[in-house]
Order: structure tokens, then sequence, then C-alpha cells
């Protein structure tokens, strides 16, 4: 387990893992007064959360399963990906991808977020890659 920094703006607690198993932490809606998504339209929303994640970090935003399933609410740019090195309010692209208009009210959980370590890649140009048993074969060349 690993510290990570938090401002919390918002009235809602620190997010927080809702099983011991649990991957994401839920983030909620820190919004005065609801707000319409009418279908396909897309809205920022904040979280009043602020993080310093350490070098080698990254947080992703996801969807949440239950709001698309039943919704048809989604991140828009999933996974919307957060750098160690940004300092700035976490907001979240919702998008209405339903034919109906859906409420966002203040302190729903809109998104989960995923904390992980990556790495940083060193070109090494090359002139040819080794081969695969796969090779160049993608967009459905291994199955439907």
């Amino acid at each position: 387990m690993i510290k990570v920094k938090i401002v919390n703006h918002s009235p809602y607690p620190c997010p927080a893992y809702a099983t011991p198993q649990s991957a994401g932490l839920d983030l909620k809606a820190c919004l005065e007064q609801p707000v319409v998504l009418k279908p396909l339209q897309r809205v920022l929303v904040p979280t009043g959360l602020f993080i310093a994640l350490p070098a080698g970090y990254e947080a992703q935003v996801r969807p949440r399963s239950g709001l698309a399933l039943k919704h048809g609410i989604t991140v828009l740019n999933t996974p919307g990906t957060i750098d160690a090195d940004y300092r700035g309010e976490i907001c979240v692209i919702l998008v209405n991808l339903s034919d109906q208009p859906f409420e966002v009210v203040p302190g729903e959980r809109i998104a989960q977020m995923v904390v992980a370590r990556h790495e940083q890649v060193e070109w090494e140009q090359t002139e040819e890659l080794d081969a695969t048993e796969r090779g160049a074969g993608g967009f459905g060349s291994t199955g439907r």
C-alpha cells in the first residue's frame, strides 16, 4: 500500500475502497445543485479532490458499471489518466449515451479511480522487429 496526499474540498469523506479486494475508489460529484445530462450531452463534473501521486504512479478514472448498464452514463475519455505531476482538481467527463435525460445529484458516485504503477519507455529504434506466431494480425485476427 502507498500513501497519497489528498486535499478534499468536497463535503464528502475521502474516497475509500468498498471491499477489501476492491481495485477502484468511487469518486463523487461535488456539485451545489443537480445537473441534468440530456441524451448525448457531456459535462465536466468536479469532485473537489486534489491528489499528489508519487513518481511512477498514475490514477485512471473509469466508468461505474451500474451507471453504464442502468442509465447509459459513462466516462467519455475512459480511462482518463491523472499523471503524478498533476495538481489540479480531479474532474470527470460524463456523457449520456442513453435516450433519456439523467440527473447527476450532489454526492452521487459518478466514476471510479484506480491507482497503479507505470513505467516510462526509452525507444530503441530498429529496422525490424522479431517475429511472433501472431505477427501483424489484429482487429479480430485471433477470433470473432
